[in-house]
């Protein structure tokens, strides 16, 4: 279906070391907003590609990734607030904190992906997109009324991570390069886990639904099962990227973690660097978040931003049906002498 060269499908290995090494450096040598700007590109990415599992490889949109990313984030946060204070692990608690906050959220992410996902993958097409989308919205309201006293209604709360102070040395967890590398440390596994993933049998079965859903069930594959465990894994990266997002934002809001515009964020994200190859996502992240900043940076254009959002869009969708990952392809074949994208 996607026919996307080899070389964009399957970078060289020297391409990957060298994007490697880049990634390494970029905070040395970036400012410290841009830094921030590299990190949530990264969280974005991470984002993108583990929806993309459920989308571009198993054939389902989901308008509800907000549930999975707002509640991983919101476990986070809680966790912090009123959990890791007390572990009573002196200078190692932010630290200690933070990773047994990060992976509850991934688990809280994972227990509401089960039932959802179960019931969800009943459905299919425009179904299946509208009944994740009310899934969501369901959360969004709860939180918004502040449910048990968790969440603080629409205001939200902070999230600051301090500083931890291991064998002497103080490590400023707040402080953006630091984060970054932190975030890059879990980014960099994760991404490598879900090339595994897309790339094993599993994947392979995910794709073959996605093109022949009755026929692949007649090979004796469960097709609703394996969705719903594409949903759920795809549910589980989700989480990961709201862990490492609450705390570079600095705060959590319903509207900022849990809003159906959340959920709309992985799907532009996808569909702008292409759904049908591994790197798209990532591309889309990238250009996504550097788009916007730059629109940011004229008053003119910052007050019509959803209007020029919309005509990008619009413009892939029309002449680069396969994002700018499926463009480059496209390139990469007519310079090689091989067969378009």
């Amino acid at each position: 279906m996607s026919n996307i060269h080899p070389l964009v499908e399957r970078p060289p290995r020297s391409v990957v070391a060298v994007v490697g090494v880049l990634l390494v450096v970029a905070p040395l040598v970036l400012p410290s907003f841009q830094t921030y700007l590299l990190t949530e590109v990264l969280a974005l990415a991470l984002f993108a590609t583990g929806f993309n599992l459920l989308y571009g490889y198993t054939g389902l949109l989901s308008f509800g990734h907000a549930m999975f990313f707002g509640t991983a984030g919101y476990t986070v946060g809680i966790f912090m607030r009123d959990v890791a204070p007390g572990l009573g692990l002196g200078g190692a608690t932010p630290l200690v904190g933070f990773l047994i906050a990060g992976v509850l959220g991934v688990l809280v992410a994972v227990a509401v992906a089960v039932p959802v996902g179960y019931l969800s993958v009943r459905l299919e097409e425009i179904y299946f997109a509208m009944i994740t989308l009310s899934f969501s919205m369901a959360l969004y309201v709860l939180a918004i009324q502040n449910y048990l006293g968790l969440t603080n209604g629409s205001d939200g709360f902070s999230v600051i991570l301090g500083t931890a102070t291991l064998g002497g040395f103080d490590l400023a967890l707040y402080d953006r390069v630091t984060y970054y590398y932190l975030t890059l440390l879990v980014v960099a596994p994760a991404m490598y886990l879900l090339w595994r993933i897309v790339r094993s049998p599993f994947g392979l079965v995910s794709e073959a639904i996605r093109e022949n859903a009755e026929r692949t069930g007649a090979l004796g594959v469960g097709v609703r099962t394996h969705r719903w465990a594409a949903f759920v894994v795809s549910a589980l990266f989700t989480g990961v990227a709201g862990v490492l997002i609450a705390p570079l934002h600095g705060s959590l809001s319903p509207g900022a973690n849990l809003h159906w515009s959340i959920s709309a964020e992985p799907v532009i994200i996808t569909v702008f660097g292409g759904p049908y190859t591994f790197i798209g996502p990532t591309i889309g992240a990238f250009f996504f978040e550097y788009i916007r900043w730059g629109i940011t940076q004229f008053p003119v254009l910052e007050a019509h931003w959803q209007l020029i959002f919309g005509t990008l869009i619009l413009g892939i969708v029309l002449f680069a049906p396969r994002g700018v990952s499926g463009f480059v392809s496209w390139v990469v074949s007519r310079a090689t002498g091989g067969e378009s994208a």
